[in-house]
Formats: structure tokens, sequence, C-alpha cells
């Protein structure tokens, strides 16, 4: 057995973490069931010029940069939704989605929109980009309008990915908000929702942070908080009886230290829920020939638990890591805007 078909079959459902068309059906015939989108992807995807003719497609029609971005994501989307709708269908709705990020720009610091207006944004954009689709997810931050936006959309409908989440305040805020909004619809049978927690950053902030950590701690935290967020959210919707699961993504499971073996994240969160995975991950752990268990619900010792949580300040974590990923989240779709622009000049030129 092949360690991504290990992962697979104890438990973990494996989501792409790109839209690249050719690797999204590669993933598929490696057993991946859903896949995510974001603006650094479409970014390099642009950059490859495999899409050039669509660009000009595009651009002809009058489309501005800011068009024809959405656009071709929407493009991208829709094909990817294209290879993962059988297991859409297999599942009833319980998987096979591909997650389509709102507008990050909504959340640039630099554009200092009104909270009121970034939640009536993220409220019209989650409608508009899920309009006839069975099987996209609509990606909202865990921001303070993201996570007020919650309510409407999942009461309009919508099936959500709750993404940049760090902390369990953020996780409940998010998944109370989603789960008040689903309460009004007029039956939950399609009723699906998913809570992305990052992982590896959690571990750069404590290396900086938080460097008393012993070795037997240090390293581990990114981890021991997406297992108790697991945890949480196995226990909130237990008595729901719900159709479909609402579950975890684990998210940001690429390894940032060299030292670090590239499963580190794969392996110690595997055996239940979503891992999505970057398409280098998947490759490096394909590679390494080990054989991954479930191990998502195997914590660390007492004693690792007990120091986390004694010099771990998870008020300053989430401070520290929000500001720093909405950064993150904005830049890549200004990136995605100028790249869009110098490839239609240089097409044009």
């Amino acid at each position: 057995m092949s360690a991504l078909s290990s992962l697979i079959a104890c438990g973990t459902k494996l989501w792409l973490d790109s839209i690249d068309p050719d690797l999204v059906k590669s993933s598929r015939a490696e057993g991946a069931t859903g896949a995510t989108s974001n603006p650094v992807i479409v970014s390099d995807l642009i950059r490859t010029g495999r899409f050039d003719a669509d660009i000009e497609r595009l651009g002809k029609a009058g489309l501005s940069d800011h068009d024809l971005a959405w656009q071709l994501t929407d493009q991208l989307v829709r094909e990817a939704q294209q290879v993962f709708l059988p297991v859409w269908e297999a599942t009833r709705g319980n998987d096979g989605y591909v997650s389509f990020e709102l507008d990050p720009l909504l959340e640039d610091p630099t554009a200092n929109l009104p909270h009121a207006e970034r939640v009536a944004r993220y409220l019209e954009l989650g409608k508009k980009w899920t309009a006839g689709h069975k099987n996209r997810m609509i990606k909202v931050p865990a921001t303070p309008a993201g996570i007020e936006a919650l309510e409407g959309l999942a009461a309009a409908g919508v099936t959500l990915n709750v993404t940049l989440i760090f902390t369990p305040r953020q996780y409940q805020a998010a998944r109370d908000s989603v789960w008040r909004g689903a309460q009004k619809r007029a039956n939950l049978d399609t009723f699906k929702s998913v809570y992305s927690i990052f992982v590896s950053r959690v571990d750069l902030y404590t290396e900086k942070h938080v460097s008393q950590l012993s070795p037997a701690a240090q390293g581990l935290v990114g981890i021991v908080n997406a297992q108790r967020l697991w945890q949480a959210n196995q226990a909130f919707w237990a008595d729901k009886k719900l159709p479909l699961q609402q579950e975890i993504i684990f998210a940001s499971t690429g390894t940032k230290k060299p030292t670090d073996p590239v499963w580190k994240y794969v392996a110690a969160l595997a055996g239940s829920d979503i891992q999505t995975n970057p398409p280098a991950t998947n490759a490096a752990v394909a590679a390494s020939g080990v054989t991954l268990t479930r191990q998502v619900d195997h914590l660390p010792p007492a004693e690792v638990l007990a120091e986390i949580d004694r010099e771990v300040d998870l008020v300053k974590l989430e401070e520290v890591l929000m500001d720093e990923g909405i950064k993150k989240f904005a830049e890549p779709q200004k990136v995605l805007l100028k790249t869009i622009a110098e490839k239609r000049g240089a097409l044009a030129g």
C-alpha cells in the first residue's frame, strides 16, 4: 500500500490544495476526493502560459483585470468540480467539493472598509458564487466580518469552508454562527460545513514567541491545537443527528522546518476528517514510503499538554497570527491582479 493510500485507508479524506486541471485529475486517480483554491494557485497557473488563450478570450470580452481574475478562477473551479462531482453524488453531498475563496481584498488592511460593508459584501459574494453549483464550497475567513456573515450565508443554503482558523475561540465563534444560520433553513438535508485549522503556522509562532518551550513540547503545539479542535468539533456535532458530516480541514500541513520529516503533520493528523495538502507535500509523502495510521486522537503525554497550556497564550497567538494571516490573505490577490495585467500586456504586445 502506498503512503497516500494508507492515509486514505485509515480514515482521512484527501483534498488537493490546488485547482491545476492536470493535478486535479492525477490526484483524483490517487484517491483525492476534493480540492481548494486561492489566488496564489491561480497566479501560478497564469504564469505557466497554459491559460493565455482564456485570458485573451476574456480580455476581448472587455473584462477588467478584476473581473477577468474572478471569471478565470470560476472557470478553473468549475472544471475541478466536474472531476469531483461523481464523489459528491456517490456520497450524497458529504464529499467531493471544491472550495472557492471570496475576495481576500475585503480584508485588505490598507482599504479600511467599514465592518458592516465587509459583512454585506461577504453575504453578496457568497450567494453570487454559489448560485447554481452542487459541489462548490464558499471559503470565508474567520475574521470578525467573516464570522458575522456566516449565519446569513448558512441560512441562505451556502455550503461553507471557514478558513484562517488558529484558535478555539475562532472555531467556536465560526461554528456557532454557521449553526445558527443552518437552523433557519427549511431542512438540514444538505447542510454541510467545514472548518480549516492552520497547523504549521502555529509552530512557527511558538518557535519565535514561545522559545521557552521544552524540546518535548516545541513543534507540537500546532498538532495539539488541531487535535483538540477536532475533538471539540466531534463532540459538538455528535448529538445533532445530521445527514452530512460537519468536519475539520487540517490545512497548512506542509512542513516549514528543513529538519522536520515532510510527513510530520500529515502523519500526526491522519485518521479522520479532511487534509488539504499542497501538491509538493503529497508528492513528498508519496515518495517517502511510510505507512500512515490513525493518530489524530493520540495526544502527547499529559506533562507535555500541561506545559503547552501553561506557556502558550492563545489570545496573543491569535492576535499575531491573524495579523500575519490577513496580510498573507490579501496580498496574493493584489499579486494576481498584477500578474493578469502583465500577462495581458505581454499578449497584446
